[in-house]
């Protein structure tokens, strides 16, 4: 890709996900012992250019830097990897490698804070948006990303865009959050398996005691002086259950429903549960703006959504075009021979539809 078109790409990309910054992940667990982890990819600005990419074993990258130019960090893929990119095929948003180790972006503004870019140092500058691809293809573990981190500097390319924070989970379920904040990258276990966007995790989970009230199931009867209160419906406990599309709220929703939904025997089965726990966070377009206030007129400000079955090595995806599950295979795939390649999500943007036949 040319130099210049690429930057001028990757700055759109960035501008736009300052305004955007709904994507809200989940991890599951099967009873059968496969770790399903899913997301949401919300921008609500344009229409983004989604893709998956396969990238073989050997392959090269090189990281932009603020200058427009690709001549920051150097490194060569170790695994093999498939991901789901936004704009280009270098910008990985959510992927896995052959090793079944998964990494994830996801928007952190505000809070978040990068070192500053110093030329002296950009044999060893990586880009943000090219971390998910750093993480996949050199890595197997966790503890082998947290052994490496001080070895590069994470950077933006634009002084003026957010930060990401990142999602990085074992197949075996353990799952950490990377947060970069003056400078510093910070390691937390995930443990509850949510994550979505600004503020910091630490304070996510702080925030989760506030609703300490919350309870599957119903709520009452409740003697109340000389009457007694009945719930209207089935799902009381909830009520106080936050659905406003904040990050906070979004995550306090996921960690309930994700918490109490049945575990499934089956890590296909588990991928069809994420899919339905995440349809309670497709944002329609339109309500994050003033009335009026839209700029387009997409489907859906959630352009698509995302599950990855770590034991299986199948990754799952439906658009804001066609919500069809779609399936990629990696188990497949021989990622020492597979040439690079990147294809669009949607070959056509519509949603398939099957005609019922009446005998």
């Amino acid at each position: 890709m040319h130099k210049i078109k690429f930057f001028a790409t990757l700055t759109a990309c960035l501008g736009l996900i300052q305004s955007a910054n709904a994507c809200t992940g989940i991890t599951l667990k099967s009873t059968d012992g496969a770790t399903v982890v899913a997301r949401t990819m919300d921008w609500s600005r344009t229409e983004n250019n989604s893709m998956y990419v396969i990238v073989p074993r050997g392959y090269n990258h090189q990281s932009l830097l603020p200058d427009g130019t690709m001549n920051g960090l150097e490194f060569v893929s170790l695994y093999g990897y498939a991901g789901l990119a936004a704009a280009e095929p270098e910008f990985i948003i959510d992927g896995t490698n052959e090793a079944g180790l998964s990494a994830a972006l996801f928007y952190f503004p505000e809070y978040g804070k990068y070192q500053p870019y110093n030329e002296d140092n950009k044999d060893i500058s990586l880009a943000d948006f090219q971390v998910v691809s750093w993480i996949l293809s050199r890595f197997s573990t966790i503890d082998q990303v947290k052994q490496a981190i001080n070895n590069v500097r994470i950077i933006n390319v634009d002084s003026s865009a957010g930060t990401v924070h990142w999602r990085i989970t074992e197949p075996n379920g353990r799952q950490v959050v990377l947060e970069i904040v003056n400078g510093v990258p910070n390691f937390y276990e995930n443990e509850i398996g949510v994550l979505t966007n600004a503020p910091g995790f630490p304070w996510q989970m702080t925030n989760l005691n506030n609703y300490v009230n919350l309870h599957p199931g119903g709520a009452g009867p409740t003697k109340f002086g000389p009457i007694n209160l009945r719930s209207f419906g089935s799902g009381s406990g909830f009520l106080g259950l936050p659905g406003d599309f904040t990050p906070v709220s979004r995550f306090v929703r996921a960690a309930f429903l994700k918490t109490y939904s049945l575990e499934q025997d089956t890590g296909p089965a588990t991928v069809d549960q994420a899919f339905h726990i995440l349809n309670n966070f497709d944002v329609p377009l339109g309500v994050q703006f003033a009335v009026g206030g839209a700029p387009n007129n997409m489907p859906s400000a959630t352009q698509w959504t995302v599950a990855t079955d770590l034991k299986n090595m199948t990754i799952y995806y439906h658009t804001m075009y066609n919500r069809t599950i779609r399936s990629l295979d990696m188990k497949s795939i021989d990622f020492a021979t597979v040439p690079f390649q990147y294809h669009s999500l949607d070959t056509a943007k519509r949603q398939t539809i099957m005609p019922v036949t009446i005998d």
